[in-house]
């Protein structure tokens, strides 16, 4: 395959070239490449690294109520029409269970993907067996992150748990992600709001105001200080919790954070709807305000926030197992929580960044891509458009204007949250090792094509050997023997 007359955003740099293409890799970058058996003409297009979506919830049950909408077929094919040609999704243990079976369950799930994926493993049980034993040999099978909640009964760790989970991640070399909300806060919150009869989706926002962001943010970048742990915080909504994160990362911290295309663009307005149209916007954390959005958007100049991600949780609403599991009439405490957005995440973040002047192409490049593909150890065989990376490539539309609807988008949700947004800049194509898979609007995926990506060791997240204390708790030894 070549890639004719476009031009080669990278995160690093931008070059005006042809991309040649052989055995699912990237060949040659160059002009006026010899004919290739396949061609495709670039021209006026931007040729990029496909996105990286790190944080997406594919066929898991959820531990609140409902079952996720998508299977891996249908949410990898909406992925990679967005322009996505590999994603990270999460494998979720439970309490009370072990965690090698729920991995090997998601594995075979996993066979009917798309595009190429790996896994976060999802603690909500560490056990002694779980940290001992289950934990150390899946990591070195290449599971390379762990995911924490600080919230949700069924799914959150108190402190001490989460000091276990943050030392077998150091021992084992992983890195730890984690949905920061202060939870005992959001129940207080949550039992005075229903007692009061105040029920409805709007009041959803009012639970888990932006201070329960702050608090659990703060929290965790202290734990993760206390044993020197590299970590990433999710879905970052608010410049409260951001500003916790930017004065770690000032004092030389490991600490990585990302944000999602509904705190661009969704506000707690959206929630004030009746509650079968409030219940499309309910996520957490909660949308805010347009104050937010834009202290968001100025994170992610600063470098704050790393990575875009959809935090894709689809769960439809005329569905028995989707966003009303608990009925027509559940609280907002009974609604699943989650939005869909595989497909929608690199448009919308183009449209309201590069479109409107926010940011540029190469931040673009680095925050839908390139930073994640080093963050979660792919880099340089993903997240780059460089001789012998996998052929992941992205031909990008700046100039297409498209209103979102339900009906142009192919995941297998009833609905978007996003109905009737106009964005600029849209996929025109995407390439996952080799293989075309959305040309001008025709989808050609294929079921079984994606791979597992297994994650070796990698230096980006290894622990910056610096304690508050002479003692390393971890590995037992002082400065002084060192």
């Amino acid at each position: 395959m070549v890639i004719r007359g476009g031009t080669v955003v990278n995160a690093a740099e931008i070059s005006k070239c042809d991309v040649g293409v052989k055995g699912g890799r990237i060949v040659a970058l160059g002009e006026n490449l010899t004919a290739g058996a396949q061609e495709i003409d670039a021209t006026g297009k931007y040729v990029m690294p496909g996105g990286i979506d790190s944080h997406c919830h594919i066929d898991q049950r959820s531990s609140g109520g409902g079952r996720n909408s998508e299977t891996f077929e249908s949410g990898t094919r909406s992925a990679a029409c967005g322009g996505t040609t590999t994603i990270i999704c999460f494998a979720a243990q439970e309490k009370g269970e072990l965690l090698t079976p729920v991995v090997e369950e998601y594995h075979a799930k996993a066979k009917q993907s798309c595009i190429d994926y790996s896994f976060h493993l999802i603690i909500s049980d560490p056990s002694d067996e779980v940290i001992h034993k289950e934990i150390p040999k899946l990591i070195k099978a290449g599971h390379r992150s762990l995911k924490l909640f600080m919230t949700y009964p069924r799914n959150r760790l108190n402190d001490a748990e989460i000091l276990r989970v943050l030392e077998v991640a150091k021992l084992n070399q992983a890195l730890v992600c984690v949905h920061a909300e202060n939870h005992d806060a959001i129940m207080y919150m949550t039992e005075k709001l229903l007692a009061a009869d105040k029920n409805s989706t709007k009041h959803h926002a009012w639970a888990k105001p932006p201070l329960v962001e702050r608090e659990a943010t703060h929290r965790m970048i202290m734990l993760a200080e206390l044993l020197d742990v590299p970590i990433q915080i999710f879905h970052v909504s608010c410049e409260e919790a951001a500003e916790e994160i930017r004065r770690a990362q000032e004092r030389g911290l490991k600490i990585f954070s990302e944000t999602c295309p509904q705190y661009f663009v969704l506000t707690a307005r959206d929630l004030d709807r009746d509650q079968r149209e409030g219940a499309k916007f309910v996520c957490s954390p909660a949308p805010r305000t347009e104050g937010d959005q834009e202290a968001v958007w100025n994170h992610v100049r600063l470098g704050t926030i790393g990575n875009v991600t959809s935090d894709h949780a689809p769960y439809n609403i005329d569905e028995l197992e989707g966003k009303f599991w608990a009925g027509d009439n559940a609280p907002f405490s009974q609604i699943a929580n989650g939005v869909p957005g595989l497909e929608t995440r690199m448009p919308i973040t183009f449209s309201e960044g590069v479109s409107k002047g926010r940011i540029d192409l190469q931040t673009f490049v680095a925050q839908t891509s390139t930073n994640a593909a080093r963050l979660f150890g792919l880099y340089p065989k993903k997240g780059t458009i460089s001789v012998g990376a996998d052929a992941d490539i992205c031909i990008w539309d700046a100039e297409k204007e498209v209103t979102i609807t339900q009906d142009i988008l192919h995941h297998d949700t009833d609905y978007t949250p996003y109905e009737g947004l106009q964005v600029q800049g849209w996929p025109a194509a995407t390439i996952t090792r080799g293989k075309l898979v959305w040309n001008d609007g025709v989808e050609t995926c294929e079921p079984g094509w994606g791979k597992f990506l297994a994650r070796d060791p990698y230096d980006y997240i290894k622990p910056r050997g610096v304690l508050p204390t002479p003692f390393d708790p971890v590995f037992m030894t002082t400065d002084d023997e060192v």
